[in-house]
């Protein structure tokens, strides 16, 4: 299995000078919209992809996303681009869920409801098991959940690494981090629920859809490269 990790494009929360205006599920900037355009042109062309000589397969055979505005506009432009339908995938949203910091505790939110996703993005394959009242309506996720969740996403992809496949996985920073030393370094899993990162502690940064490219097999895991984003123009911020 070749695995595509994307961060999203930039929200406007990427973009806010001021936190205390953050919203709980923003959408992409205008620039996001068009670095997300960007990646997708950037995927559908193989020669800047991999090393490995599946030259007449596709780009993706199956394209994975987030539940979160910003994630799921990202995989309809790539969708779009590539001719194929973004299937969402809950478990591989941001950490935290759909949140807002009031100061002395973060507070959940719904999040988009079923309807809601379904209109705005009509090529989007949703979860059987999205609510009609809200993807999240729950508390903050504590840090030690989110952990959980990567763990639960590695377990479920390590368990298709023998199939010929393309997967790209549009998700967020500190999800990926999390997927990637789950996936990377399995010795390393407890260390990973510490929070706040401890001295020595290895956290993989992407910047705004940057890519990941790994191969796993049943028995090695190889790293193709790391938050590639050179599709990106060179004066674009470096917005995290």
């Amino acid at each position: 299995m070749e695995l595509f990790l994307i961060r999203h494009g930039e929200s406007t929360n990427n973009a806010l000078a001021d936190a205390s205006a953050r919203v709980a599920d923003p959408l992409l900037t205008t620039l996001g919209e068009r670095q997300a355009e960007r990646v997708a042109a950037h995927l559908g062309d193989l020669a800047h992809l991999h090393s490995t000589q599946r030259s007449t397969a596709p780009p993706l055979d199956r394209l994975y996303c987030s539940a979160m505005l910003r994630a799921m506009q990202t995989a309809d432009a790539i969708g779009r681009r590539l001719g194929l339908a973004p299937e969402l995938w809950l478990d591989i949203h941001e950490f935290g869920g759909i949140y807002l910091d009031h100061g002395a505790d973060k507070v959940g939110y719904p999040g988009a409801t079923r309807d809601e996703l379904a209109a705005r993005f009509p090529n989007c394959v949703l979860a059987p098991d999205l609510p009609r009242d809200g993807w999240w309506n729950r508390p903050y996720e504590e840090h030690g959940a989110g952990v959980e969740r990567a763990l639960r996403v590695a377990r479920a992809l390590r368990d298709r690494a023998h199939e010929p496949t393309r997967i790209g996985l549009v998700s967020h920073g500190d999800f990926l981090n999390a997927l990637l030393r789950a996936l990377l370094d399995r010795s390393d899993l407890a260390s990973a629920a510490i929070w706040p990162w401890r001295a020595g502690d290895v956290y993989y940064e992407h910047r705004n859809t940057g890519v990941t490219c790994i191969e796993l097999t049943p028995e090695v895991v190889f790293v193709r490269y790391l938050n590639r984003a050179d599709h990106l123009d060179d004066g674009e911020p470096r917005t995290v």
